[in-house]
């Protein structure tokens, strides 16, 4: 188990951050804007392929200044990308991502869906892109998304015209649209769907065009626009104190993993969108011509319309609470409404706006943040009238009971009453992780069977508690989530969710263990109950060449939450090998094999990830020269732990320590990914390192984007960043030199080496670099011409300068063979003439 923790974060995401984590409450303008949202009954659904591809200008837009409701589909969690705050990847980089969307939703009013389409990575073409991901089940996911939402307008972040010009998944997810807006109504198209959900039109489909789309400004000023509406979307909001640009920033820096961190704006901004399918629109910018967006939309809405649209136009900032008859008395209407899908959405938003102008506090905190089945919880339930209204809790009904506990008593205003209650977890609850991760998924998609958790942001909770009551005789009942509330003394009153655990989890120390020759090691695994009293034993799976002792090893551990560490010996075999090594918990002859990652950041809720413990075991056929390391770091990955597994010192190097006396003394430094692009003191201390270099060093810089370099000499000669990559990790790799003393000392690299490599070759390869680099390896994707920046050298002074493309920091830990053998060839530069002398 690791417990991450982001160290830095912008202040003003601070701020949203406390919202991240504790219940909304709402004053009153708030209420007011609520108000207006619930008067307006239209939908928009803008429509990417990736968290941070939305835009927060037009989506807060829509929801703040057109008052619709609005949503993003983002088609995949992020698990391809980058993170720039933590050592995260794959999956729990897109845990991470789903919880900054669901940030940016708080900030800009919208709603988050997604499909179960798995971001395997840059994608050069959509053609690539929907051979990996299975395009029946991702056009299945946004026809269900459509139905489910039922938009009036569907806006496309990308242009399905593009395709082979920009990320294939980008252009895939538009394309996926197109097509899912002419099926969406017809009933055989994926008909198992229509057990849950009917088929629905939209009206119009756009595409979010500007001036980039077209290359630049003055050619876009020439188009012909007539096609196209436009809005200013640097609108000011009074109630907010912010314009709409300043809102959308603050939803855009919720991004933190992928560096989206930035100032807010002010100002007019036009946003365009182009009309691409459905009806066409007359005149002005109203995506909504022709469509009724009032309650004289819906049978029966009329009524209801005039009593909200007279609260609206008298809204009382002083008191909300005074609004509460005509509130509840548009409820009732409501109820009888017979188009489901509207009473459905704004029965919750008007449930919500009275229990804001009551004031009504409800809550109910467990003792513990997490508890496994068959354990016992108790409840802390706070409840609080702060209004003059009358209020009574009839009952209450915990999710856990088969029955409600009456109660019949009356709120006096402001007079707080507590109630507590003791339950056991059942024995069939689901623990608590993300639902896509419960099965295991392929390169493309993920594997979730459940049509009703398909598009679901998170996964519902398990445990709430609905509270029963009668509002100014009015019967209203509001559900609310256990959670767990504590308080630290540096920090205040903090919240958290609960969480279901299993009644025991272990875990290794380390995803990938590597054997650097035939000596044996000793493995640690950590072992933690979820309840008291646990007894049982440990046993290894492990692969059948290998050698585990002993056999079990004993556990017991009186206390929840308490860990014990057994050790293992593993002893590899004399020849190269790999394979899995699996914690098997055995507790009354049930097997546990699940590991707890915990994932906690200020700007995001904590979050409980359940996967299987599993570490991959390397025997290795390496050689290596040298032992101590300087490592520089840049955005998270884990290649100082790795290179530690494979026997070497592995010194950080902070910024502010680069000099000349501190880096005499290693036999290599490494720059860790993306150093130049997020470490500003490197501005200042480039000169250090390349002095190294030229005195007899070896210096190591892995990739940084080609965009956003801070140093204006990121190598001793010509060396220009491009976009280059090569995203299939099975691409031939030509060995352009095959004699190169980095490609044959100390260990021998052949093709080979470049078998079982993970999501890509590498990325932001030089596509320019001056005489005294000598290019060593050379691929290509598929219908590209050959990429030779992957693996550059230069003599420089005494010590040689490398750069480097390939994705180390994924393969890594993967636990690729030939990445470790290549890589300690890369450490060992220059270092074969001591060497020879040695021996």
């Amino acid at each position: 188990m690791h417990q991450l923790r982001l160290c830095l974060l912008l202040a003003i995401s601070t701020i949203f951050s406390l919202q991240a984590q504790q219940p909304k409450t709402y004053n009153a303008s708030e209420i007011y804007e609520a108000v207006q949202k619930l008067n307006v009954l239209g939908s928009v659904l803008y429509v990417a392929a990736h968290p941070d591809d939305e835009n927060t200008r037009l989506i807060s837009y829509m929801s703040n200044e057109v008052k619709a409701r609005t949503a993003y589909l983002s088609l995949t969690r992020g698990d391809g990308g980058q993170n720039l705050i933590g050592p995260e990847i794959r999956e729990l980089l897109g845990v991470i991502r789903t919880q900054e969307l669901l940030a940016a939703r708080r900030v800009d009013g919208g709603e988050q869906m997604f499909s179960r389409a798995n971001d395997f990575g840059y994608s050069k073409h959509p053609d690539e892109t929907l051979e990996i991901w299975n395009k029946d089940e991702v056009l299945a996911d946004v026809v269900w998304a459509i139905r489910k939402f039922k938009p009036d307008v569907i806006i496309n972040r990308f242009d399905h015209r593009r395709a082979g010009q920009t990320h294939g998944h980008h252009t895939a997810s538009a394309t996926l649209s197109m097509e899912a807006f002419d099926i969406a109504n017809d009933a055989s198209k994926y008909a198992s769907q229509l057990e849950l959900t009917e088929t629905w039109q939209p009206k119009r489909l756009f595409y979010n065009t500007s001036w980039w789309r077209y290359g630049s400004q003055e050619k876009f000023d020439k188009l012909d626009k007539s096609n196209m509406l436009n809005f200013d979307v640097g609108v000011f909001y009074p109630s907010k104190g912010m314009s709409n640009n300043e809102v959308a920033a603050l939803a855009s820096s919720q991004h933190l993993c992928q560096g989206f961190g930035r100032l807010s704006q002010r100002g007019t901004q036009q946003e365009y969108i182009e009309l691409l399918k459905g009806e066409p629109i007359s005149e002005g910018n109203n995506v909504f011509e022709g469509i009724d967006v009032s309650w004289n939309r819906i049978e029966g809405g009329e009524a209801i319309g005039t009593i909200l649209n007279s609260v609206e136009t008298n809204f009382n900032f002083k008191n909300p609470a005074s609004h509460l008859p005509e509130l509840l008395e548009a409820y009732k209407l409501l109820q009888s409404i017979k188009d489901k899908h509207w009473k459905t959405v704004k029965t919750k938003e008007l449930k919500t706006i009275i229990e804001a102008c009551t004031g009504l506090y409800l809550e109910v905190s467990a003792n513990t943040p997490t508890a496994a089945p068959n354990s016992e919880v108790k409840l802390n339930m706070e409840v609080l009238n702060r209004s003059t209204v009358s209020i009574d809790l009839v009952s209450y009904k915990l999710s856990t009971l088969e029955s409600g506990n009456a109660k019949n008593m009356t709120l006096s205003s402001n007079q707080k009453l507590n109630f507590e209650e003791g339950i056991t977890i059942p024995n069939n609850s689901n623990y608590t992780t993300p639902y896509w991760l419960n099965t295991k998924s392929t390169l493309g998609m993920y594997n979730v069977k459940d049509q009703s958790l398909i598009g679901l942001p998170e996964t519902p909770r398990a445990v709430f508690v609905a509270f029963n009551l009668l509002v100014d005789g009015t019967p209203l009942t509001i559900t609310k989530p256990v959670i767990y509330r504590y308080s630290k003394p540096d920090k205040g009153e903090l919240y958290r969710p609960f969480e279901i655990v299993p009644i025991v989890s272990a875990s290794l120390g380390h995803e990938v263990y590597i054997f650097e020759n035939d000596h044996q090691k000793e493995i640690e695994v950590t072992v933690k109950a979820g309840k008291d009293n646990v007894e049982g034993f440990v046993q290894m799976a492990y692969p059948k060449d290998w050698q585990v002792f002993p056999q079990k090893q004993k556990i017991d551990i009186a206390s929840k939450g308490d860990i014990q560490n057994v050790i293992f010996t593993v002893i590899p075999p004399k020849h190269q090998s790999e394979g899995l090594l699996t914690p098997m918990v055995n507790i009354d002859g049930e097997f546990y094999t699940d590991k707890i990652i915990e994932i906690d950041y200020a700007h995001i809720p904590f979050q409980t990830v359940l996967m299987p413990s599993e570490s991959k075991v390397v025997r290795l056929n390496i050689e290596k020269e040298g032992s101590n390391i300087g490592y520089i770091e840049g955005a998270g990955d884990v290649v100082p732990e790795s290179l530690r597994q494979i026997g070497y010192n592995v010194t950080i190097i902070k910024p502010e320590q680069i000099s000349p006396e501190n880096l005499d003394d290693f036999d290599a430094i490494v720059v860790g990914i993306r150093a130049y692009n997020i470490v500003d003191d490197l501005v200042f201390k480039q000169r250090f390192l390349l002095d190294y270099v030229k005195e007899g060093g070896n210096l190591i810089i892995q990739y940084n984007t080609s965009r956003g370099v801070k140093v204006d000499n990121l190598a001793p000669y010509d060396l220009q960043l491009s976009r280059d990559r090569v995203t299939d990790e099975n691409a031939v790799v030509r060995i352009l030199e095959p004699n190169h003393p980095i490609l044959n000392f100390p260990n021998k690299i052949g093709v080979q080496d470049f078998n079982g490599w993970v999501q890509e070759r590498g990325l932001y390869f030089p596509n320019q670099w001056a005489k005294e680099f000598t290019p060593l390896l050379a691929a290509n994707d598929k219908g590209e011409n050959s990429k030779e920046g992957a693996l550059l050298v230069a003599k420089y002074g005494e010590g040689n300068y490398i750069y480097t493309g390939l994705s180390f920091f994924r393969e890594f830990p993967a636990g690729v063979p030939g990445a470790f053998r290549l890589f300690a060839n890369l450490l060992s530069a220059g270092k074969q003439k001591e060497s020879t002398l040695k021996n």
